[in-house]
């Protein structure tokens, strides 16, 4: 079976991690991609329906590896629900957010032999940043605590007038007030819908999505080559 797709750049991540980096978008009606396609690039990455082992085989014999699994959850938002009184992030916390988020998503897909070791700190670092000044995600939700400072966090994104999405949510024992907040924010701009994705691996967080009533909508397989 062959992989048919175009290879687009991505032009941030090459940036960021100063490779080449590019990725697969499957469409069953471009032409049929070879090893000829991925010269020129440092590093391409496909995500992968996990429907399709077919099309796994076909990557594999292209030199593609698989990374890691990813679920995919939604989660209906209620009309009437907690507000748990969260603080929309400032500039100022940026410092502490990031040392937070460096620490805290160290095994992601962004790890050796892939990319340098402390890559996927500074990546998922940068991204907090980001979404504290609203870039990417649209905001960054704080949870502080009388003495320790900022206890969890949780960022968001609006995605159409529907949906939102989370993006980086962490806080040890915080997970329920962070899902409430998630909701809480969704609620206030009349979204139906908050998703959120997380490792296949990643089963505390997979029980507290479930467990805050979010379903399973999608699984996927990244592969970089």
């Amino acid at each position: 079976m062959a992989v048919h797709g175009t290879v687009e750049e991505l032009a941030w991540e090459s940036d960021f991690f100063a490779l080449r980096s590019a990725i697969i978008r499957l469409q069953p009606s471009a032409p049929a991609l070879t090893g000829a396609d991925f010269a020129q690039w440092d590093h391409v990455q496909v995500k992968l329906p996990a429907s399709q082992p077919d099309t796994l085989d076909a990557l594999q014999q292209l030199g593609f590896q698989l990374v890691e699994g990813e679920i995919d959850l939604s989660l209906s938002v209620e009309e009437d629900g907690i507000d748990p009184a969260a603080d929309i992030a400032t500039v100022e916390d940026i410092p502490v957010l990031r040392q937070m988020s460096a620490a805290t998503f160290i095994q992601s897909r962004f790890r050796t032999p892939w990319y340098a070791a402390e890559d996927s700190g500074r990546f998922y670092a940068q991204w907090i940043e980001n979404a504290v000044k609203g870039v990417f995600d649209h905001q960054c939700l704080v949870f502080r605590g009388a003495q320790a400072g900022i206890t969890g966090f949780v960022s968001l994104r609006q995605l159409n007038e529907q949906e939102a999405r989370i993006g980086l949510l962490a806080g040890r024992g915080m997970g329920e007030k962070l899902m409430q907040a998630a909701c809480h924010w969704a609620r206030q701009r009349q979204l139906k819908l908050v998703r959120v994705a997380t490792q296949l691996g990643n089963t505390a967080a997979l029980k507290r999505y479930i467990q805050s009533g979010a379903n399973v909508e999608s699984t996927a397989l990244w592969l970089y080559r």
